[in-house]
């Protein structure tokens, strides 16, 4: 028996307060017209993250993102007429870029349509995995712009663990692990502007390396 083996990627986005998946339309049977995560066939002569990051610059034209593999889902009757094995990997995109993706393939993770195979099941796997790399991860900042407000983080980090944190609490433990870099820059966000702020990634590491987790 022929064993197929393919890549599946689950690529998110957090805009409008809504953590989104990028879905496309299933153009082959079976499931033909359903929605579906993008995947791939791996070449021959590719790795598995190889295969990743072609289906990912195909779908997003995207270079340079947070990539991980996530799991490898196996089940026999995954598929309806062959065996096929996939690995899935999962990907996060800032919003400004994931608003140059062609196409309207976004969706809420809380409205998904009913889906092709068991991409249901690898989508609230993903999930699971982001919420719980929030505390030890570059994760929540991956889907930030470069330059960002306060606000704008709490956003995020609030959009994936799917509850409210206290503004002022918040601040307090951002301030005190000290891996935001304030700039001179401000940005209008209604009655007064808000500083923007950097993400430190070399303060992060050290805290990593002495098992400082994100207190949420």
């Amino acid at each position: 028996m022929r064993i197929q083996v393919t890549v599946d990627l689950v690529i998110f986005t957090v805009h409008e307060s809504a953590l989104k998946v990028l879905l496309v339309k299933r153009s082959a049977r079976p499931f033909k017209g359903r929605m579906e995560i993008p995947g791939v066939v791996i070449r021959k002569n590719e790795s598995l993250e190889q295969a990743a990051l072609r289906e990912m610059t195909e779908e997003t034209s995207a270079h340079q993102v947070y990539l991980e593999q996530l799991y490898s889902f196996g089940d026999p009757r995954r598929h309806p007429c062959n065996r096929v094995v996939t690995v899935a990997y999962y990907a996060l995109l800032p919003a400004d870029r994931a608003q140059q993706v062609s196409g309207n393939g976004w969706r809420n993770v809380d409205q998904l349509p009913p889906l092709a195979f068991d991409h249901r099941r690898i989508i609230d796997y993903a999930i699971e995995r982001l919420r719980n790399k929030l505390e030890y991860s570059t994760a929540g900042f991956q889907l930030l712009p470069k330059k960002f407000t306060l606000s704008e983080l709490q956003a995020v980090y609030e959009t994936i663990l799917g509850k409210k944190l206290d503004k002022r609490n918040f601040r307090k433990k951002m301030n005190l692990l000290r891996i935001l870099k304030p700039l001179k820059e401000w940005r209008r966000t209604g009655r007064k502007p808000a500083r923007l702020y950097m993400f430190v990634g070399k303060k992060f590491e050290k805290l990593k390396d002495k098992g400082i987790l994100f207190p949420f």
